[in-house]
């Protein structure tokens, strides 16, 4: 299993808007920060603050900071918005072109495994990944701080 770019990025988002709750963050010192596109960090920002995971603000001094508590940002909740699909074998999709699907006990196996990833991923929070601005390191490019609204 793989989980999507969007997901992983989505995670990283998430651990650097935690590491300066006092500040709202750009897009482009997360880009700077990670190196990731412009575009798909714009794309996942906007996901996550649509589900008011982040808030954001928009403008010459905006950016986005969480809009709940780390506690309150189950990883599993994340991963439900940020995944296309968990049909992680031909058969769980409607198309499936697979002749043995009808007979085949593979599905509900990779069903199971699903969920107990899921159910783990569901135990956990935000508030268990934080990691301290000083630890992002030389990568993390000094930036004037921006209060929150």
């Amino acid at each position: 299993m793989r989980l999507t770019m969007m997901s992983d990025y989505a995670l990283r988002v998430l651990l650097f808007a935690a590491a300066h709750p006092e500040r709202l963050v750009t897009i482009d010192e997360t880009q700077e920060t990670f190196g990731m596109s412009r575009g798909h960090l714009m794309k996942i920002v906007g996901v996550l603050a649509g589900a008011g995971i982040l808030r954001s603000q928009r403008g010459r001094a905006g950016g986005f900071t969480l809009g709940r508590s780390p506690a309150e940002i189950r990883l599993g909740d994340v991963l439900r918005m940020t995944e296309p699909d968990f049909e992680m074998v031909e058969c769980f999709s409607p198309a499936s072109a697979c002749n043995i699907a009808p007979v085949c006990r593979l599905p509900v196996i990779v069903s199971e495994a699903l969920g107990a990833f899921m159910a783990v991923m569901d135990r956990h929070s935000l508030a268990e990944l934080l990691i301290r601005p000083q630890d992002f390191g030389a990568v993390a490019p000094r930036h004037s701080e921006r209060p929150l609204p």
